[in-house]
């Protein structure tokens, strides 16, 4: 049976220390050099900015030109016409340029936003595939994808949110107070001034206080989503325990909780925006005070008046929005350091600066374990001083019961895990190379595996064959399907090679599924291979035919055989009996029978078991009830 070991599947793990809160200015930074890679886009996204905003300050001043020469007591003949015209066109022309200045800056940076998201998008992709086998035990998928989904997203707020929002509205306000603290008195300014220290200091401090209620929206939000996606992925076993409405109750709880938390944000939100429009209408009222009275005295026209109202309309619609720009990027850069954080993982199986590929001379790939221990934790040692060869082109097959160790023997050749990170050490070569010194990538090109358990991708039967070779023709396809004894099945299906398998093959039999495993392994012809219970799932007649096509498969190749059946290693040069990560007996299955020690007695009760199988009485009837 394959090996589950406690120490990786915790039930009850210890609880991780939270990373160091890291501060905002510092996720920008990481931020900045995937944008800076399109400097030029940014510098022309800048300048149309001003531009618009230019344009958009100077729609106020010739509305107050347009009104003052409209006045009567001002008014000349030839103006009659002729200036409001003028006047007019030059409105609408400023107008068309806002928009157009805007438009073209969010073309021209569209290249930056997109590129920057994909480049860190991709670069967390390989960096997950990169990380260690434990790291994936130990994860939650539907959290993990949450997280970057929001920190994708994330990308393109900020720069939204930032380059289109808050950095054009700091430049209209201080062309604003410019304007009016020159053409004006200073009060102006000043009113203008005071009222937007005033609304950003009480917009960031009751924002900074609402950011824990929407952080915590969100971690239960993504907890909810972990729980609905486990859940969905177990399907099976959900059905097979009846327990709908115990996953149903548990899903329930989950948004009972993210429903409180929405609406202790929801409240604090409202009690934002009041505060947020005391503030602008205040201000409102005495800006335009100070312009009426300036009419009144002579020192204003009415244009004026007007100017100084649409400059302060035009300021405080984009500032309206400032709680809501201001939460969203601060939950954006929250998101983005999130998926930042998983960028920095540190991978627990690394390749060392400059490691060579592994090199693989013709005919002369051997395997060596050379005095392993290892252990998934350091207080548990999972293999014991583990050393064996298996010579090129030869067979070796280790046997024991379950929890021997069995199954770290592939995972170590695979270099899921390092031995030499481990304490006590040891050491895996694969043609005299030692795998901890070359390249994970050309190791594990150079083998291939059958594994117990077979997941396949969702997709069709080809394609989940093909993954052993990328590429690949469809008649090296079928030729991989026949060696392994599935292509009768496969084109006697409707869709044939275009058949979709389900989540992780579920459309499939186990038997089927590990025989799709057997082709895709075929298909990748590699020097190495590992049998992991290759045909556990199979019936006996399929299992002997797939066995003659292993046995087949693996001529000439180095290969490791893990069974707990001994019928299907009786042919291995040499049989490696482990209980309790030790090798405890090791020979030909004509030898460790002689020695009439572990092997032998897992021969004889695994024959006892079968001839029992074979003569089984034929399935009861209901029982008679007992005499007197």
């Amino acid at each position: 049976m394959r090996h589950r070991s406690a120490s990786v599947q915790d039930p009850h793990p210890p609880v991780a220390a939270s990373p160091a809160p890291r501060s905002d200015w510092a996720t920008l930074r990481r931020l900045l050099p995937y944008l800076w890679q399109y400097k030029w886009r940014v510098i022309a996204a800048l300048g149309f900015m001003i531009g618009a905003k230019l344009a958009n300050v100077g729609v106020p001043v010739l509305l107050k030109n347009l009104v003052d020469t409209m006045n009567p007591a001002t008014r000349e003949a030839a103006a009659l016409l002729v200036v409001p015209v003028g006047l007019l066109v030059a409105y609408g022309l400023l107008r068309l340029s806002t928009s157009l200045f805007t438009e073209l800056r969010e073309l021209i940076f569209s290249k930056a936003t997109e590129g920057a998201a994909r480049r860190i998008s991709l670069e967390v992709f390989n960096h997950l595939h990169a990380l260690s086998l434990r790291f994936h035990l130990e994860r939650q998928t539907g959290g993990m994808t949450r997280d970057i989904e929001r920190g994708t997203r994330a990308v393109h707020s900020l720069i939204s949110y930032s380059l289109y929002s808050i950095v054009p509205t700091i430049i209209e306000v201080a062309l604003v107070l410019t304007l009016l603290a020159v053409k004006f008195d200073v009060w102006f300014a000043g009113i203008t001034l005071i009222a937007l220290v005033l609304y950003i200091a009480f917009t960031v401090t009751v924002t900074e206080w609402r950011t824990q209620f929407r952080r915590q929206m969100n971690e239960l939000d993504s907890s909810a989503h972990s729980r609905a996606i486990d859940s969905l992925l177990n399907y099976e076993t959900v059905k097979y325990f009846n327990n709908e409405a115990f996953e149903a109750r548990r899903y329930d709880e989950s948004l009972e909780r993210y429903r409180r938390a929405a609406i202790k944000s929801q409240a604090t939100l409202s009690l934002l925006n009041t505060g947020q429009q005391l503030i602008i209408a205040l201000a409102l009222v005495a800006m335009l005070w100070r312009a009426t009275q300036g009419v009144i005295e002579g020192r204003m026209t009415l244009g004026d008046l007007v100017m100084v109202n649409a400059f302060m309309i035009q300021l405080y619609i984009p500032l309206g929005f400032l709680g809501v720009i201001y939460r969203e990027i601060k939950q954006s850069l929250t998101d983005l350091d999130k998926m930042f954080r998983l960028l920095e993982k540190e991978r627990e199986v690394a390749d060392v600066p400059g490691a060579p590929h592994l090199q693989l001379p013709a005919g002369q790939v051997d395997v060596r374990f050379e005095n392993v221990d290892f252990g998934y934790d350091r207080d548990r040692r999972i293999l014991q001083a583990v050393s064996f060869e298996i010579p090129a082109g030869k067979t070796v097959a280790v046997v024991g019961s379950s929890g021997a160790g069995k199954s770290t023997l592939a995972r170590l050749l695979y270099r899921f895990y390092d031995v030499s990170n481990r304490e006590g050490g040891g050491r895996v070569l694969i043609a005299g190379q030692d795998i901890a010194r070359v390249t994970q990538a050309s190791v594990r090109q150079a083998i291939g595996i059958v594994p117990q358990d077979t997941v396949l991708f969702n997709d069709t039967v080809a394609y989940n064959i093909a993954y052993g070779q990328p590429g690949a023709s469809s008649a090296q396809v079928q030729e991989a399907a026949r060696a392994a004894r599935i292509h009768d099945f496969i084109a006697g299906t409707p869709k044939g090679y275009d058949t979709m398998v389900g989540e992780r093959g579920l459309k499939l039999s186990g038997g089927e599924k590990q025989r799709v495993a057997i082709a895709r392994t075929l298909l990748k012809n590699p020097p190495v291979l590992i049998f992991d219970e290759a045909t556990s799932a199979l019936d006996s007649t399929n299992e002997r035919a797939i066995q003659a096509e292993l046995r087949s498969a693996a001529q000439n190749k180095t290969t490791l055989v893990i069974a707990h059946r001994l019928s299907t290693v009786v042919d291995a040069h040499q049989i490696l009996v482990m209980e309790a990560g030790q090798i405890v007996e090791r020979g030909t299955h004509a030898q460790l029978l002689a020695l009439q020690g572990r092997y032998a007695q897992m021969w004889a009760l695994q024959q006892e078991s079968s001839e029992q199988a074979d003569t089984s009485a034929p399935l009861p009837g209901p029982v008679a009830p007992a005499a007197g």
